[in-house]
């Protein structure tokens, strides 16, 4: 198996592992996050694809769909009191997506023509967003646990 291939299979098994997080999640919030990461990660593996065979493919921003789902904030607020392993679920995609973008990075350090290059510098980017809106989630789900452990200390964040 190549490194193409590997990458190709890690960005299917993302997409898997994120419908079924999406299934599970079914009547909250979670559901359109994972439906929109599970996306994200099979065009992933389409660009990797059209790549592998020398076909062309078009590079373009996803990141407005990002801030859609902050500007649904409120809805998220209760969501840890709903699905009690929604912060580890949110861990456990964090987890997933760094260990793309080291092989990414890798494969950008690696990476001769500018084409190769430009494509993995967007995959890198991507996943960098995907980590983003990830540690963005979590610290959301975090802040009561936070608000608790800490509020007879000092200042805390405004939110």
């Amino acid at each position: 198996m190549t490194g193409l291939d590997f990458a190709i299979k890690m960005e299917l098994d993302g997409e898997k592992y994120y419908l079924e997080q999406a299934e599970k999640n079914q009547s909250n919030r979670l559901n359109t996050v994972f439906k929109m990461l599970a996306a994200e990660e099979k065009n992933h593996a389409e660009l990797l694809k059209n790549k592998a065979e020398n076909l062309p493919y078009v590079l373009y921003n996803t990141y407005s769909e990002y801030k859609n789902l902050f500007q649904e904030v409120g809805d998220y607020q209760n969501i840890i009191k709903d699905i009690p392993d929604a912060l580890d679920l949110y861990q456990k995609s964090l987890k997933m997506e760094k260990e793309s973008i080291a092989l990414y990075r890798d494969f950008l350090a690696k990476a001769s023509d500018d084409n190769d290059k430009e494509l993995f510098q967007y995959i890198i980017e991507q996943e960098e967003d995907h980590v983003a809106l990830l540690d963005n989630l979590t610290e959301l789900l975090n802040r009561p646990n936070d608000w608790v452990e800490s509020a007879e200390f000092g200042l805390r964040t405004e939110y």
